[in-house]
């Protein structure tokens, strides 16, 4: 009479009745079968009673059913500073032991921070992206960039926490630059996209200090490297104008014109300025002779200090065009600007502006770098504890060999970029604290503009695979996950496309008369040294020594007077070179006393991968007048020839 059966959505038994068509729970099957027996109307009625009852209520319970959420553990990390194994191996390794000691306890009580405050804020931060006010209730215009009270937060514990300062007191000699990389690496996925505005105050505090700090800019430079909340400044770099993109020496179009005292009045538009609320910048402007005229090219780009605000907070002869509108670091307000006649100083020699800034964007570029490392780090730690926690086909996804494979791929490229991080920024402080040798300055010339292009690429790739490695939760914005890709995405961008930097890199080499190359290369060969008499590590040396064979065959190939080929391998040239660098990086950390299976296995893999693509691509004929016209051909077809 009845037919019974368990429905996909419920663990308890049910059963269906053909007489209603409904859904009814087991126990008015049993009701509903003694009420046939032994029942009296008066039962049956109160039978029927509680029968529609049950039925309602299961009618009910289903439609709750249809508007539940998904139902999956969440991924959590606890101290990012102690799960960091690797991090905290590199330290070992390389730091003196009372530097160890000291740094340990900072940083461990630094994670605690993070977790419990930092997290939270940077959070705060996305939900409540800054706001443009132009006009007050009365038509008057005001201007107003609003931001959250997280975001001001963050400022202040940006202060509080010497995430400028460290660098520039140098407490630890010339590993306080490290020190400082390593808590903006810990700090960077938290910190609610406030990395972006300490970015580009570590590299004007970078750019006042090579200048010697005037003492004009002795209260800027010491505001800048505060640890007092109440002091602290931020910066911003106003570079990029109505032209855009990188060529600063062509599409700089802001004028400076000098007045009786002195100071300069700047005019013109600022077409995408990062951290608008900060309360300085440096800027490029050309300067304007007795007749009107300006220089053009690099040659008329002088660098200028200037003030956002005054005391009472009027903006500085500025008004704001709009907040851009970007595909993420949304939580920093990013504007266009009108300068119309903004007082300023002129810092640089007359016609020194970009020599003066580049000390700038060194800072900035290892800072992506920083950005992208942490990114990584980031999205694999929330990965792995996804992996104990998630069943999926039976079994939790740690369980499932191809799924651990495309995580340990993801592993092996942040421990290389990790590595890669940790040697520039060594290197860095090194010069800062005037111990570096030639060779070691030649090298950290090279060295930033091929991480920061690699990495920026890296970051992408890894973070769209972490994504996917979360299914569809992965694609949805309020578990955070998306945050991450967006920010990740202007990396590769942001203070130069990996084209613009490549080019760099041949300039560099171009400018050392390839002094620089030779540096390179020796470099990679003593790192090897250790490595090659290792059993483990001996197939990854051998692969390493033959890309290094390989890349000198192709130089020796190019020759002189083929700058259009070298153009066109630049890409592939910065990705050999970052290849097999972070490649010797990771033998060198391997082979260290101590090591794990683990680093040996980085190292194996790393090498595994195609280390000298441009040699590989030149044998292909990529870079010959013939691959110039078929990119062409192939990109706008033979009409546009």
């Amino acid at each position: 009479m009845f037919a019974c059966r368990l429905p996909w959505w419920r663990s308890s038994v049910t059963c269906k009745s053909w007489q209603s068509g409904h859904f009814v729970p087991w126990g008015s099957c049993q009701m509903l079968a003694i009420k046939g027996v032994n029942t009296t109307v008066g039962q049956e009625q109160q039978a029927g009673m509680k029968e529609k009852q049950m039925l309602e209520d299961s009618e009910m319970h289903l439609a709750r059913r249809d508007t539940e959420a998904l139902f999956q553990e969440q991924p959590k990390t606890g101290n990012q500073y102690l799960e960091d194994t690797l991090l905290q191996s590199y330290l070992k390794t390389h730091l003196p032991l009372k530097v160890l000691e000291e740094m340990h306890q900072n940083l461990e009580r630094f994670g605690k921070r993070l977790l419990n405050e930092i997290q939270p804020l940077g959070w705060e931060c996305e939900l409540n992206p800054p706001v443009f006010r132009q006009f007050d209730a009365w038509g008057r215009r005001v201007d107003h960039i609003h931001t959250c009270l997280a975001w001001r937060r963050m400022k202040e514990i940006s202060a509080e926490e010497g995430l400028i300062a460290e660098a520039y007191e140098r407490r630890y000699s010339h590993w306080s630059r490290l020190y400082q990389a390593v808590k903006l690496y810990l700090f960077s996925s938290s910190s609610g996209g406030f990395s972006c505005p300490l970015a580009m105050t570590d590299g004007a505090a970078k750019v006042i200090e090579s200048l010697g700090i005037p003492g004009s800019l002795k209260n800027a430079f010491d505001r800048l490297t505060s640890r007092d909340p109440e002091m602290f400044w931020t910066s911003g770099q106003w570079m990029t104008e109505r032209r855009g993109g990188s060529d600063v020496a062509n599409g700089t179009e802001t004028v400076a014109r000098k007045q009786p005292d002195g100071t300069y009045r700047l005019y013109g538009f600022k077409w995408f300025t990062s951290a608008a609320d900060s309360d300085m910048a440096l800027t490029l402007a050309r300067i304007a002779d007795a007749e009107g005229q300006c220089t053009q090219g690099s040659r008329g780009l002088s660098l200028f200090f200037l003030r956002v605000r005054d005391e009472q907070g009027k903006l500085n002869n500025i008004q704001v065009q709009r907040l851009k509108d970007k595909l993420g670091t949304r939580q920093m307000a990013t504007a266009e600007l009108w300068l119309q006649g903004a007082r300023a100083e002129l810092i640089s020699a007359e016609g020194r502006g970009v020599a003066a800034i580049s000390n700038m964007l060194n800072i900035t570029r290892i800072h992506n770098v920083i950005g992208a490392v942490a990114a990584m780090r980031r999205m694999i730690s929330l990965s792995r504890d996804y992996a104990c926690k998630r069943v999926a086909f039976g079994k939790l996804l740690k369980n499932h060999p191809l799924h651990v494979q495309t995580m340990a791929r993801m592993e092996v490229q942040v421990r290389g970029a990790f590595l890669l991080l940790m040697d520039i920024v060594r290197l860095l402080g090194l010069t800062e604290t005037n111990l570096a040798s030639e060779q070691e300055q030649l090298l950290l010339r090279l060295l930033i503009p091929v991480a920061k292009l690699y990495t920026g690429k890296q970051a992408s790739a890894v973070a769209i695979e972490a994504m996917e490695s979360f299914g569809g939760q992965g694609y949805m914005e309020d578990t955070g996950l998306p945050v991450i890709l967006r920010d990740a995405l202007v990396l590769s961008i942001w203070e130069g496309t990996t084209n613009v930097l490549s080019l760099d890199v041949l300039r560099s080499l171009a400018k050392s008369q390839g002094q620089v190359m030779a540096v390179f290369l020796s470099t990679v060969k003593k790192k090897l040294e250790l490595a090659s008499g290792i059993k483990e590590l001996s197939p990854a040396a051998q692969r390493a020594q033959e890309a290094i064979g390989s890349l000198q065959q192709f130089m020796t190939n190019m020759g002189i007077g083929r700058a259009l080929s070298m153009e066109l391998a630049a890409r592939d040239f910065s990705y050999s070179l970052a290849r097999i660098y972070t490649g010797a990086l990771l033998m060198e950390h391997a082979a260290r006393p101590g090591a794990s299976p683990t680093d040996t296995c980085a190292a194996l893999r790393w090498c595994h991968q195609e280390l000298c693509p441009v040699a590989a691509e030149s044998a292909r004929g990529s870079y010959g007048d013939k691959a110039v016209v078929q990119d062409s051909t192939l990109v706008f077809g033979s009409s546009r020839l």
